[in-house]
């Protein structure tokens, strides 16, 4: 005989009143269910109906109440926006493009979109900022004329085309993990047709029949060595003051940088003869040494880059001018330390080093810009004069590899840089 259906009715005590349950056995087990009753009568009534239906075997579980999901809250440009820094900080970025990107966000980016729900920035508001970025531009000249008028000083400076249109590509990036992460439906500040037209930067040099001037222009010490890393490993200037001697192999002829902007950066650099020389007779800090930086303070301390542009750079260029006027070449124009990396990959190609070699060993995922350069290094040499030449066979003779190849153009003996 199977066993009775039986059951009873519970009553809670809450703060709430009372509340009233059923207990009861269906299925072999024993069930609980909660009743949306307020009297014990309610509640006996519905214990019946439920033990009947038990005993047809029709009673099945209440189903559980949905789970209604709420919608997240979606996340302000601000908070967006931190958390995106936030996280390019933890990957690693080098301190100049952290640096880069707080700039745009803080100053620019922020006091404009800092309320925005991230689906507010549209394509309009986009618009709306580089407006906005127009007339703060506007407002900055009438009132640097009027200070210049008034013979005050004047320090602002507004953001041209081309500053406007790189804190955009910033602005694009966040928008396109934010629209990864399907928190918008689309980024919309990507595509050209958000930027103002600017005129494309003027890629500076210093040419190979000028830098043999700027070399023996350059005070003896550290500022030659440091310009001869550049303009003969084409190191950044970041990666040469971060070069320490334990990434210098002298016995095989190359270095290693080892902290660059990019994966790619981080590479073996063959050295030329001269720059191999050089770097065996710099004066190591024996006392920092292996682990001290090749371009040094007096303290073994890490060089600050804008120092060096003003207390080796400009002299240097001031100097090499005044050399260059008495041999009738055009001075050196206004350069960067940056120029000597292009002056690099210019003697690779005209030393008839293959594209992708020379593209390799300045660290660059694309070799198209090597190219650019090759195009213009290889016919170069045919168009200068004989004094011209002469200078530039020398930086030639300086830049080759320490491979003992035969010079591919005439070369004094006597000439050294």
């Amino acid at each position: 005989m199977s066993r009775p259906t039986t059951g009873q009715v519970l009553e809670l005590k809450r703060a709430r009143g009372r509340v009233f349950a059923l207990r009861f056995r269906a299925g072999g087990e024993r069930q609980y269910q909660t009743l949306d009753v307020t009297t014990r009568a309610e509640a006996e009534a519905e214990l019946a109906n439920v033990l009947a239906d038990v005993r047809r075997g029709i009673w099945r579980p209440p189903a559980p109440a949905p789970v209604v999901e709420l919608p997240a809250e979606e996340p302000t440009f601000h908070v967006f926006a931190s958390e995106w820094f936030g996280q390019r900080v933890r990957e690693g970025l080098a301190a100049k493009t952290v640096t880069d990107l707080r700039w745009s966000i803080v100053n620019h980016l922020g006091p404009f979109f800092a309320g925005h729900r991230l689906s507010e920035i549209t394509p309009r508001e986009v618009k709306r900022y580089t407006q906005a970025k127009l007339a703060e531009r506007n407002a900055i000249e009438l009132a640097r004329a009027e200070a210049q008028a008034k013979g005050e000083r004047f320090t602002q400076r507004p953001l041209s085309n081309a500053s406007i249109n790189h804190t955009l590509r910033h602005l694009s990036a966040i928008l396109d993990e934010a629209a990864e992460l399907e928190l918008v439906p689309s980024n919309a500040a990507s595509g050209s047709r958000r930027r103002l037209k600017a005129a494309k930067p003027a890629r500076t040099w210093v040419e190979p029949e000028q830098l043999p001037s700027l070399l023996d222009a350059a005070a003896a010490g550290t500022g030659r060595l440091l310009l001869s890393i550049l303009a003969g490993g084409g190191l950044r200037i970041g990666e040469a003051l971060a070069l320490r001697w334990e990434h210098v192999d002298l016995g095989t002829g190359s270095l290693h940088v080892v902290d660059s902007k990019t994966a790619k950066g981080v590479r073996e650099v063959h050295l030329s003869r001269a720059l191999r020389e050089a770097l065996t007779v710099a004066p190591a800090d024996r006392e920092h040494a292996p682990t001290g930086y090749v371009v040094a303070t007096s303290s073994g301390g890490k060089h600050n880059p804008s120092n060096l542009r003003r207390d080796v750079l400009a002299p240097a260029v001031k100097a090499a001018n005044a050399r260059l006027e008495r041999l009738g070449i055009a001075p050196i124009r206004a350069v960067t330390f940056h120029s000597l990396r292009r002056t690099y990959a210019s003697l690779r190609c005209a030393c008839g080093d293959d594209i992708r070699y020379a593209a390799d060993q300045l660290g660059h995922e694309d070799p198209r810009f090597t190219l650019s350069v090759y195009a213009k290094a290889t016919k170069r040499r045919d168009r200068l004069s004989e004094l011209h030449r002469k200078e530039y066979d020398r930086a030639i003779e300086w830049a080759l590899l320490g491979t003992g190849d035969a010079l591919t153009v005439p070369v004094a003996e006597e000439a050294t840089v």
